[in-house]
């Protein structure tokens, strides 16, 4: 499920449990959640995914590669890293980029990298309200001349998941149970 469709699910389902208990005249209202909440929550939520995929993998096995035309598991984990580094610097935030070994090789390396990335994601996505997460901007031009920041926040979401998968392959061909896909007591 794509970032904008599971967005729009979670805004109606929230407005679907919302209306009965105003039309019961039930004097408590429910928690308000807002777009910029579920962007900040999801964002963070990829940040956990994609560390913890990453330190998984053993420090030997980041230059494997699944077929000699792919690019290694280190490779893939920093072309997340540039691509949201890309992406989410036309959205017009304040924060300051950081600077980012994007050469990265080594375990600790990316580590470092894909930390620095994801702080500064987080702190651009904490930057913007709801009608400013709909407001258009000019993104990269393969997105078109215009498009909404929540827009591109979702492409960028998208993409990192795309990867995941990726990195996911590569763990399970060297032996690594991907960390999501842990059960406790399974």
């Amino acid at each position: 499920m794509t970032f904008a469709v599971r967005l729009l699910t979670l805004v109606v389902l929230a407005l679907t449990a919302v209306v009965p208990s105003f039309a019961q005249g039930q004097a408590a209202r429910p928690p308000i959640t807002t777009l910029a909440g579920d962007v900040q929550e999801d964002w963070t939520g990829l940040k956990t995914l994609i560390s913890n995929a990453a330190n998984a993998m053993p420090e030997d096995k980041y230059s494997y590669k699944s077929t000699p035309a792919q690019r290694d598991f280190g490779a893939q984990v920093m072309h997340i890293v540039q691509v949201n580094q890309m992406l989410l610097g036309t959205l017009g935030a304040k924060t300051p980029a950081p600077m980012i070994n994007m050469q990265a090789k080594t375990k600790a390396e990316i580590a470092a990298a894909v930390r620095q990335s994801f702080e500064w994601c987080d702190a651009v996505v904490k930057e913007f309200s709801d009608a400013q997460l709909v407001e258009r901007i000019a993104p990269p031009r393969f997105m078109g001349p215009s498009a909404s920041r929540i827009r591109v926040i979702g492409f960028a979401a998208q993409h990192t998941q795309d990867i995941y998968g990726q990195m996911v392959v590569y763990l399970r061909l060297n032996g690594v149970t991907p960390p999501a896909s842990v059960r406790p007591g399974v």
